[in-house]
Order: C-alpha cells, then structure tokens, then sequence
C-alpha cells in the first residue's frame, strides 16, 4: 500500500510556494537600493518568500529593513560586502539532513547574507501539517 502522508509531504516539498515559473526578482542580493518608505539608501542582503510575493532585507545604516519589492528603487550598483558568492540558487532543490521521517529534498525559498555567511530558507514543515502558527521555514548555512 503506497504511504499517502509521505507522497503528501514530497508534493509539498517539491513544489514552490510561487507556482510553476518562479517569479523575478526586483533587485539583485548586495545591490545597492533606495527605500522610498524610508527615503533612504541601503543595500539588499537578502530576498524570501513570503505570502505578498518576495520579500527584501535590506541593510541601511545600522537598520535592517524588511521590504517588498515595490517599495524600493535599485541603482544598478552592487556593494562588494563579500568575495564569496550564495552556493545555492533561489528555487534551487537542495537534499537536507534532519531529524524525522520527512523527505530530505526541500527547495530554497530564501537567501540571507548575515555576519558575512549565507543563510538559505527552507520550508521545515507543510503549514498543513503545522500543530502551531510558529515559523514554517528555517534558515541554513553552508558552512
């Protein structure tokens, strides 16, 4: 008899939260940008998914802001803050070691540049299998 709970879950997981064509992205991770809710400069670190579409941080001064695309303007420029470039893919499907009986094979649904390493956004569990309204992703390194 085929487990219906665990095709379940590698649908899920295999699928992205965005549809069949993932969406562009507004701006490029450490391009530098202006916030017009802030009216100010800063420089994308990071991009996720979220239910409004992509989701920004952006590092401005000492803040770190979270924006949605339409409110920022990229320049073009981008802010070398780091040599090494993400070793995942937005969309990517990366296989991911955890405790429990989940698939490993989850797709990047984020990407952070924090204290000079990357963090990558996985789903951890469907929101319909969720007991709480906790956080359904979880951030990675690749170090």
């Amino acid at each position: 008899m085929i487990n219906l709970v665990q095709n379940l879950e590698t649908c899920w997981y295999l699928s992205p939260p965005w549809g069949k064509k993932i969406p562009s992205l507004e701006v490029s991770l450490l391009e530098k940008v202006y916030v017009t809710t802030t009216k100010s400069f800063g420089y994308c670190c990071g991009v996720e998914w979220s239910a409004k579409g992509w989701s920004y941080e952006i590092v401005s001064g000492n803040d770190n802001l979270t924006v949605l695309g339409r409110e920022i303007i990229g320049t073009g420029n981008l802010q070398l803050v780091t040599k090494e470039k993400p070793v995942f893919e937005l969309g990517e499907l990366v296989e991911f070691r955890f405790h429990g009986d989940g698939p490993p094979a989850r797709i990047v649904q984020g990407i952070q540049l924090i204290c000079d390493s990357w963090f990558y956004c996985i789903e951890w569990m469907p929101k319909q299998f969720a007991i709480t309204n906790s956080q359904f992703a979880i951030k990675i390194t690749d170090n």
